[in-house]
């Protein structure tokens, strides 16, 4: 069975930031910082982990920020790095905002070591035009994690991060950042531009569908890539305007059927999708296929959930057939509910065919 994820903040973890805190501040007290930090700690999930640690932090370290900064400044030289920085991170984030440049120019020298995209969120909150004065310049940072920390850093809705709700309401001060890093050297730093847009895209889709139709021609391969990516939420709710832009807007000329097995499941198994295609006319025909779970709720009534199918170049008279295994697990996010569970396929962004099954959970 896998280590669970909240041990990355361990014991072993308490014991490197005492060292290298003392190491770097010969009066740290290292006995205190440790028994405050591990009070409790096996009891916490990851993310309280992480917030416990900065509570040990805040009263162990100098009551005043600079001083404090300058010693987490000589422990990340000294080799501070990695999960043990989360907690680092935070206390930046509270304890920076009334020297924000020192908070900033301390995040710059976290983030190749850990990351600073959560710590970064206050400052943009707090001090907006510091704050992309700031990413502007580091995105033309010679280091991709902080060129990385423009993007994630900024991104409207980071998971785990604090929302910024200025960005949800208007994107356009991070739009000139995205395209200074849209075709950046680091595969690392395109990803965290295209999970950027996908944000965007969930709060005003006809600012991502503009920005593909005006970056998609005559893009590199990378630029597909991240463009395709960014786009993903959008093809998955079959947003006309960004399947028009990749030539796969037009509806499925042919038919197309759809087979689940076995039609009765209990939570915990497998169901089977089987979609057959039979194209008609003369022409290849460029497809997007998805499909939709109409999950049960608890009042009787269902919610759709979009899934990830196949993009396939159809030739003309070409018969296809394709099959996915779709598991009825628990998870987290999702409760399930006994009942008739509708599956939709989707071609092009609009439904060409749909069965059902029965779910005892």
């Amino acid at each position: 069975m896998p280590e669970p994820f909240k041990n990355l903040l361990n014991d072993v973890v308490v014991r490197n930031i005492g060292a290298r805190l003392q190491a770097a501040w010969p009066a740290f007290d290292r006995r205190g910082f440790q028994r405050r930090a591990l009070e409790g700690l096996d009891s916490l999930e990851l993310k309280a982990r992480a917030m416990h640690l900065t509570s040990a932090l805040e009263s162990t370290l100098p009551p005043d920020f600079a001083s404090a900064a300058d010693v987490l400044e000589r422990a990340i030289a000294g080799g501070l790095a990695g999960w043990a920085l989360w907690p680092v991170g935070e206390y930046v984030a509270r304890h920076g905002q009334a020297s924000p440049q020192r908070g900033l120019q301390l995040l710059h020298a976290l983030t190749p070591a850990f990351t600073a995209e959560w710590a970064i969120r206050p400052y943009i909150v707090n001090h907006p035009a510091l704050a992309f004065e700031t990413l502007a310049r580091w995105a033309h940072d010679p280091d991709p994690h902080v060129r990385r920390l423009v993007s994630e850093g900024s991104r409207p809705r980071l998971p785990w991060g604090l929302q910024l709700k200025s960005l949800i309401a208007d994107p356009s001060p991070t739009l000139p950042l995205l395209e200074t890093l849209m075709d950046d050297d680091s595969d690392y730093v395109r990803r965290s531009v295209a999970n950027h847009l996908n944000d965007i895209a969930k709060d005003h889709p006809h600012l991502v569908a503009e920005w593909v139709e005006r970056h998609l021609p005559g893009a590199s391969q990378q630029r597909r890539a991240l463009l395709r990516h960014a786009c993903r939420s959008l093809i998955k709710r079959g947003d006309p305007r960004v399947l028009h832009a990749w030539g796969q807007g037009a509806e499925f000329r042919g038919d197309v059927a759809l087979k689940l097995g076995p039609r009765r499941l209990a939570l915990g198994d497998s169901l089977t999708l089987e979609v057959t295609l039979k194209p008609r006319g003369r022409q290849a025909q460029s497809l997007v296929i998805d499909y939709a779970v109409h999950h049960v709720k608890a009042n009787g009534s269902t919610s759709p959930k979009v899934f990830k199918g196949w993009a396939l170049d159809l030739a003309a008279g070409e018969q296809r057939v394709l099959r996915k295994s779709h598991a009825v697990r628990p998870i987290t996010t999702r409760r399930y509910f006994s009942g008739t569970h509708r599956v939709e396929v989707l071609v092009n962004g609009k439904v060409a065919a749909h069965a059902a099954f029965e779910l005892r959970a």
